[in-house]
């Protein structure tokens, strides 16, 4: 699972597809955010497919924390991002870094 995290960091573009994977929804509500979060800027090719970056993608782990997580609107999101947009993206850094101590700690378990 880490070796996976990895790789996607060293990945310049996601697709839709990979991106509504990575956060077990649909791609419509990836295509919504987009539209409803001035901070996901994807870029599309010749064909018209997004290509998200990893900022995109940091961009969508605070909104997800913030509308799946803690329960918010879209509207409370927003105000949340342009009034404190540093605090939210810190609490979201702490929960992953917890996350991770979390899933290695139940790999150590399941090890033993």
């Amino acid at each position: 699972m880490a070796e996976n995290t990895n790789t996607e960091e060293k990945k310049l573009y996601f697709t839709i597809g990979e991106v509504a994977k990575m956060f077990n929804v649909n791609t419509s509500l990836i295509r919504f955010w987009e539209s409803e979060f001035d901070i996901i800027k994807p870029q599309k090719n010749k064909k018209g497919n997004r290509l998200f970056t990893q900022e995109d993608i940091d961009n969508f782990h605070i909104i997800f924390h913030l509308v799946k997580e803690k329960g918010m609107t879209l509207k409370g999101a927003k105000k949340k991002l342009v009034d404190n947009k540093e605090d939210t993206v810190n609490n979201v850094e702490v929960i992953k870094h917890l996350q991770n101590v979390r899933n290695l700690l139940i790999e150590l378990k399941n090890e033993m």
